[in-house]
């Protein structure tokens, strides 16, 4: 089995052994992490983010900023930073050469060798990252509400989270995944990103993009896989909770809108920074190292307001240099309904251009909210079904985040003690 990740460097799992892990908590300063840090502790300990290791010190983060690169030349577009405010290092005399653990749900999660802390400008990440520095877009937001230090190192999971109802059906890592796209026999793997419970329109968009990567592929026997690949990380009011889209997403698969056989739902961790186009190229490394071969992206991917055109996130797959990615990227226009054709075709080569009906993702929430169910057309009543049953089991009555699910909702994974 192939198990190189980008950059060509194999992925490795960074797992203490269970009986290591147990001492080596009892001996070492637990110092409590953001839901972020967590989220990206548990990345870079299963390989999502292969071949990165830990938390960037200031050259990589330099590197990163400047040359989209990391110190070895492989591309890397966003940087990966643990922050921490310079009271909670002060308090622990934290220094470098220190081991420390990270806790999370006061429970020890992982286990850091510090080899740097720093600062740098939040505001030159911002625009080197994001292409603004403007307080309205919520990745400089983010950035602004990190702590103004950072520390760098290698980090190792000494507790593996456990992931709840019903994303334990849905949580596979890298390694695994690569094992079941082998067991299925696909040979081409397209990964399409999601935040949203489907309706009909990314529904096409999926079969237009398997189509693309099946290309030349033979058809008697299908060896071309769709993998589901949803963002799980903080939400929004009006967002679609998260069981609703991960339940929503393998509905059109239990009711057969998708062949079983080339078609499977998972998650992955990512907290959005919104870089549009350099958001982009981090997916596809993310879905890369899952062991996809190709990745879909649509009309204004990881784009927010009018900071990124429409299309940036495809162009910048022409700038950078050949080789730099083991997945190939598949651009595809939107899918609308026409009426003249009276069918559901691509904007691509459909001329009805003052005809097309296009599918408004803002349209089909406002139906939604208004408690009425969208036509079939809209949206498969199987998947309404299920995410009416979804925000009735998690999200106290609303399929859309509320005060209450934000506050309220149940964590996605749990943290149990070792030490037992």
């Amino acid at each position: 089995m192939n198990f190189t990740g980008h950059g060509n460097k194999p992925i490795k799992e960074l797992i203490l052994e269970s009986n290591t892990a147990k001492k080596i908590v009892k001996k070492l300063k637990h110092i409590p992490i953001s839901q972020r840090v967590a989220r990206e502790c548990i990345d870079l300990a299963y390989g999502f983010f292969s071949p990165l290791e830990g938390f960037m010190n200031s050259n990589t983060l330099n590197s990163v900023c400047q040359k989209m690169k990391l110190i070895d030349g492989t591309l890397w577009p966003i940087p990966i930073l643990l922050d921490m405010d310079r009271d909670t290092i002060n308090k622990n005399n934290l220094k470098i050469g220190d081991q420390i653990i990270l806790s999370f749900q006061n429970q020890p999660l992982a286990l850091l060798d510090i080899e740097e802390i720093y600062q740098y400008d939040k505001q030159k990440i911002a625009q080197a990252v994001l292409g603004t520095t403007e307080e309205k877009h919520p990745g400089v937001k983010m950035f602004d509400e990190w702590s103004d230090y950072y520390l760098a190192g290698p980090i190792k999971l000494v507790n593996e989270p456990i992931f709840q109802p019903p994303f334990d059906r849905f949580w596979y890592t890298p390694l695994q995944l690569r094992k079941i796209f082998q067991e299925k026999d696909w040979e081409r793997i397209v990964a399409h990103q999601t935040r949203n419970v489907p309706h009909t329109g990314h529904e096409w968009l999926m079969k237009g993009a398997w189509f693309s990567t099946n290309a030349n592929l033979a058809v008697e026997r299908l060896k071309t896989g769709i993998l589901v690949s949803c963002i799980i990380g903080p939400k929004r009011m009006g967002d679609y909770i998260d069981e609703a889209i991960l339940l929503g997403q393998q509905q059109l698969n239990d009711s057969n809108y998708f062949n079983q056989e080339i078609h499977m739902v998972s998650f992955v961790l990512w907290d959005m920074r919104y870089a549009g186009p350099k958001e982009a190229l981090l997916h596809a490394i993310i879905r890369s190292n899952l062991g996809c071969t190709h990745h879909m992206f649509g009309r204004d991917h990881a784009g927010v307001g009018s900071y990124y055109d429409p299309y940036d996130a495809h162009r910048i797959f022409d700038k950078i240099p050949e080789g730099s990615l083991n997945i190939k990227p598949i651009r595809v226009l939107e899918w609308w309904y026409c009426p003249i054709c009276q069918e559901v075709t691509y904007s691509g080569l459909c001329g009805h251009t003052r005809e097309r009906q296009n599918f408004s993702g803002t349209m089909i929430r406002s139906i939604i909210q208004d408690k009425v169910q969208p036509t079939n057309l809209l949206m498969r009543p199987e998947v309404f079904q299920v995410m009416l049953e979804s925000a009735e089991k998690y999200g106290f009555g609303s399929p859309f985040c509320n005060e209450k699910y934000l506050k309220q909702r149940q964590p996605v994974f749990r943290l149990f003690s070792i030490n037992s």
